[in-house]
């Protein structure tokens, strides 16, 4: 297997670096420009002048013509907006249907619970001392119950 060679510094503790000159480039002469403006004074309301140099404005890139959109386009897109809008206001309804349901099913089985548990109280409770009459022939009479 081949292993690699151990790390050895080139340079020695006591290595000394001696800057590289940089050659001497040819001096720099300032060229003018090739029409110099006119120079211009202008009076301030206030009496004084000032002169200098006309600046011009800089003149913005003209504009190019946006191509004129389309009234179908126009109309997909609104249909779109108002699509978003109904599947908002239908997914609040459908939730508002789910949370309706389960409370109406909450509010049959408490019902239900509360009903079932009187019913199961009167069947299991204790006959606390009533008395048992065993009926054996009846008879009803003018809507009057005889034994």
């Amino acid at each position: 297997m081949n292993q690699p060679a151990p790390y050895r510094p080139t340079e020695t503790a006591d290595a000394v670096h001696y800057p590289t000159p940089i050659p001497a480039a040819a001096p720099i002469v300032p060229v003018q420009p090739g029409h110099i403006p006119a120079v211009q004074s202008v009076v301030l309301p206030d009496g004084r002048v000032v002169t200098g140099y006309a600046i011009e404005p800089t003149k913005p890139e003209p504009v190019a013509a946006r191509p004129p959109v389309s009234r179908a386009a126009v109309n997909i897109a609104l249909g779109g907006v108002g699509f978003a809008a109904v599947c908002g206001g239908l997914l609040m309804l459908t939730t508002f249907v789910a949370a309706l349901t389960a409370l109406i099913t909450q509010l049959i089985i408490l019902a239900a619970v509360i009903f079932g548990g009187f019913i199961a109280v009167q069947l299991f409770a204790g006959s606390g001392g009533a008395t048992t009459v065993n009926i054996r022939k009846a008879v009803i009479k003018r809507n009057h119950f005889h034994t």
